[in-house]
């Protein structure tokens, strides 16, 4: 049972960060100038994405007798790394606000890491969701990357 309540916490933590994601990404687009139609479109698709994420670890966790914690994070400076990276788009250029939300793929990169190392106490019956998610969240960041390189 400990190994169950292990994972729920574990999921929980992904729901925050992916929270903390929507926020940022739905932060992003408004900060965006009219001629970054395609990262608005983007950013959208990542956040919406990250919605689904949640929706299926909150499934998850359901499904397992567990308390699904949909709020974003309180603490933790690995989660706040979104909240931080949506404070600081206003005023700034494309490569600017590329930059910052590279930063906050970084984060949920690591978090995703961190709940599919051997040592974290993640149950294998949950490790294939988090494998997949993470595959989609590996995807979003080198996209992230490569637009932020692209730029002069």
């Amino acid at each position: 049972m400990a190994t169950i309540e292990k994972s729920i916490e574990i999921l929980n933590d992904l729901i925050e960060i992916n929270n903390d994601r929507v926020a940022g990404f739905t932060h992003a687009t408004k900060e965006l100038n009219d001629r970054d139609l395609d990262l608005r479109t983007i950013f959208m698709q990542l956040r919406d994405d990250s919605r689904k994420n949640v929706h299926e670890l909150g499934t998850t966790i359901n499904k397992n007798g567990g308390e699904v914690e949909m709020g974003m994070s309180g603490s933790g400076a690995l989660h706040r790394i979104w909240l931080d990276v949506k404070a600081t788009f206003s005023g700034h250029d494309r490569k600017r606000v590329l930059e910052e939300c590279e930063r906050g793929e970084d984060a949920i990169k690591r978090a995703y890491q961190t709940a599919l190392s051997a040592d974290s106490g993640l149950s294998p019956e949950f490790s294939e969701i988090v494998q997949r998610q993470q595959m989609g969240i590996i995807a979003a960041h080198n996209q992230i990357k490569a637009l932020r390189d692209s730029q002069a």
